[in-house]
């Protein structure tokens, strides 16, 4: 899948990486023992971490709430709206759903359609949802791109309707509102201090338990066992999309699953690694990809329009990394690589 991030949780030097196996560190003072739920949804291995006497009901409180959106938003899931959507053309959405799919389509709109959550036929041709995986022709993704085009996804209020030939697919947003909705749990259930890894989209409920901010590292997309970057958050999600998690070879060439939506093709704009801060975690869900898509020039072009909204640290395929000026003063750089903060 894409995004692989690793967290740091200092306190000891644990890492929450993709993979959800590992777990937070105890704290021995009063009210700030942690807790640690592991669970599978949404295709993905997700590890919750909360701190504080409280953490136990909220965790599972959370987990409950995880299963409950899987079940919503899964494009497999008979019981599903989006399910339902994509069968019948037209669909009643649950709350969630209609705040979802609202937000994906404003996404869509800002990147002018980089964005696109009616990409799901192209990504159908390559194999990336069903992993048997193949080379469409050229006119195959010409055929495929005409169903492609977030505009025909009609919605009023929590009423929505798509033509025969259009389906939809919020994978590429979900978790993010997801770890968005698990940070209002937690906090319901009176946690403060908490984080998560939903397949490797981080996002933190306030400080550690010290106060001290939580310290998040990205991979580095040539090297699956090194980071390249370190980045301290509080109350901030944490979303990167590279090539390098969910690919195929064929014939000697290696195909990705991050799709250009313009072109149907695997997205080859120099960037290689992008990532996504922000306290919004939905927003950097969608943003992650489509940065990723623009390239350097037009991502940063956009960050310009919208640094009010989220950060970004972009690696091109040269090693040039690129950090916004909002997050450069909580970004270390490690192995000695050179930053290039944006203004």
């Amino acid at each position: 899948m894409k995004k692989k991030i690793k967290a740091l949780l200092l306190l000891g030097l644990v890492f929450l990486g993709g993979c959800g196996q590992a777990s937070a560190p105890s704290v021995s003072s009063a009210g700030t023992d942690s807790q640690s739920i592991d669970l599978f949804a949404m295709d993905t291995a997700m590890t919750l971490t909360a701190y504080g006497d409280h953490a136990g009901e909220a965790l599972e409180a959370a987990k409950s709430e995880i299963e409950r959106l899987d079940a919503l938003f899964s494009i497999s899931s008979e019981s599903g709206d989006i399910y339902a959507l994509n069968r019948d053309h037209s669909a009643t959405l649950h709350e969630d759903t209609q705040a979802l799919l609202k937000r994906a389509l404003e996404v869509s709109d800002s990147t002018d359609g980089i964005f696109d959550c009616t990409i799901e036929p192209v990504m159908d041709a390559w194999g990336f949802t069903t992993q048997n995986y193949r080379v469409p022709s050229a006119d195959e993704l010409q055929q495929m791109l005409t169903h492609v085009d977030y505009k025909q996804v009609q919605q009023n209020g929590s009423d929505v309707s798509i033509p025969a030939d259009v389906q939809v697919d919020l994978g590429g947003i979900a978790k993010g509102y997801t770890s968005d909705r698990i940070m209002q749990v937690l906090a319901d259930d009176g946690v403060t201090s908490g984080i998560v890894s939903l397949g490797g989209n981080v996002q933190a409920l306030g400080c550690k338990p010290d106060g001290s901010k939580w310290r998040v590292a990205v991979q580095d997309p040539n090297d699956e066992g090194e980071n390249f970057a370190v980045v301290e958050i509080a109350d901030e999600a944490v979303i990167t999309s590279g090539g390098y998690q969910r690919y195929f070879e064929d014939n000697g060439r290696t195909y990705h699953h991050i799709i250009d939506p313009r072109t149907g093709t695997p997205a080859d704009s120099g960037v290689i690694s992008s990532t996504i801060i922000s306290h919004d975690g939905t927003l950097a869900d969608g943003l992650s990809t489509s940065l990723f898509i623009m390239g350097v020039d037009d991502a940063l072009d956009y960050w310009r329009a919208h640094k009010e909204e989220f950060d970004a640290i972009l690696m091109d395929k040269d090693g040039t990394v690129y950090v916004t000026e909002g997050i450069a003063d909580r970004c270390s750089l490690l192995e000695n690589r050179e930053m290039q903060v944006v203004h």
